[in-house]
């Protein structure tokens, strides 16, 4: 005779599906960022895995969002009991032909199935969008500080948030004052990672308040977003030149105050007597985007603002005459999660939870009772992955912190 929970599984099994909270997660993501705003030639976004629904063990009615979904933040998201991974990047970018644990990238996919846990990605579909990844690195740009002193109470205040102590090591021990045997100390470097978007104070930077226009990189032609401002990447053009100096403060406060980035200008040239009229932004690696540039009568631009570019890519640029400024690829990305995609899915899953519960139970007599019961439960929780991070560090004097 079976058990109660056999006989539950049994069911599960003739009748298999998603979710119920994982179909409004995905609904209300398509909403807000269609996919048919991607770019499908070449980038894989959607649902890319979906759970089945287990009426044994019920997920909290939660989504993680992340970059990337690295093995940390599956264990995070494991042990939240989340119902959905909302990942930026595809974690399946290419075509599989197996499925195993031998692969880290499957296995990470294969433990979140095995736990009832989904995986969406957006990716070029926010970049895209009009008021997506693409225009908030544009506001960044174009915005201008608050006062010093609100900058420097959250500067304080960041410092304090992101700090941890240096773990002590042989190097760091110095030999004793006036020892003329003892070797020459060593220098010792600290490796600083971009710090968490969950300190980014967003008050820091009055976003978009430099008078300015912008415009796609690459106008999206999708019916019905022709002249919306959609597209890929985004140029702005200042209505009065601004410091580089200025730029790269801006840049520093609405992305949460790096330790450092790359940044190249051309030879000859000091920061500091450097002004600039227009910038070309492209989230993640720009490259591709960036080649069209100064092509079809388009006019050229003073800065390149994104994640990386190849050493020939930013040689080519500076001998130009151009700046360019690096953020390392996902430092320029990670911070839209917190800052824009959390409130935004925050609103748009509760309404679209409501909707899908009010749907489903109109079908009432075709549900188990544990899908009934997942469907009264109207909790609803976004966060932000506290893991998830650009795999650059920069390496730093301990001298210089």
């Amino acid at each position: 005779m079976f058990s109660a929970t056999l006989r539950r599984a049994v069911k599960m099994s003739s009748s298999t599906t998603s979710a119920p909270f994982s179909k409004a997660a995905v609904s209300a993501m398509r909403k807000l960022y269609p996919e048919a705003l991607a770019e499908k030639s070449w980038d894989n976004t959607g649902l890319l895995l979906e759970a089945p629904f287990d009426p044994i063990r019920r997920n909290m009615n939660s989504v993680l969002l992340t970059v990337d979904l690295t093995k940390a933040v599956a264990d995070e998201a494991i042990e939240r009991n989340d119902s959905m991974v909302i990942a930026y990047h595809p974690i399946i970018f290419r075509g599989l032909k197996t499925l195993t644990l031998a692969d880290t990238q499957q296995q990470t996919l294969l433990r979140l199935a095995a736990e009832g846990i989904s995986v969406y990605s957006p990716h070029t579909a926010i970049d895209c969008a009009p008021g997506g990844l693409g225009d908030w690195l544009a506001d960044i740009v174009s915005g201008t500080p608050a006062s010093a002193e609100e900058v420097e109470q959250i500067q304080e205040e960041t410092k304090a948030e992101t700090s941890r102590p240096a773990s002590p090591s042989k190097s760091n021990l110095a030999a004793p004052e006036g020892d003329p045997f003892a070797p020459p100390k060593r220098p010792t470097f600290h490796l600083q990672h971009h710090p968490s978007q969950l300190s980014i104070k967003d008050q820091a930077l009055k976003l978009a308040s430099d008078r300015h226009t912008r415009r796609p990189i690459k106008p999206c032609n999708v019916p019905g977003y022709e002249n919306t401002g959609a597209g890929m990447g985004r140029i702005v053009r200042f209505s009065t030149p601004q410091p580089l100096l200025s730029i790269i403060d801006r840049i520093g406060l609405g992305l949460g105050n790096p330790k450092g980035f790359p940044i190249a200008i051309p030879q000859g040239k000091q920061m500091s007597e450097i002004d600039i009229s227009s910038v070309a932004i492209c989230a993640g690696a720009g490259g591709g985007l960036f080649s069209g540039l100064g092509k079809n009568g388009e006019e050229d631009v003073d800065l390149l603002f994104t994640g990386e570019l190849s050493h020939h890519e930013a040689l080519a640029a500076i001998e130009q005459g151009k700046v360019v400024i690096a953020l390392f690829h996902s430092n320029t990305e990670r911070g839209f999660l917190h800052s824009v995609l959390k409130p935004q899915l925050e609103k748009a899953i509760k309404d679209e939870w409501n909707r899908v519960r009010n749907e489903e139970k109109k079908t009432k007599s075709s549900l188990s009772d544990d899908y009934l019961d997942a469907l009264e439960d109207d909790h609803v929780e976004v966060h932000v992955s506290e893991v998830d991070r650009d795999p650059y560090g920069i390496m730093i004097s301990k001298d210089e912190i």
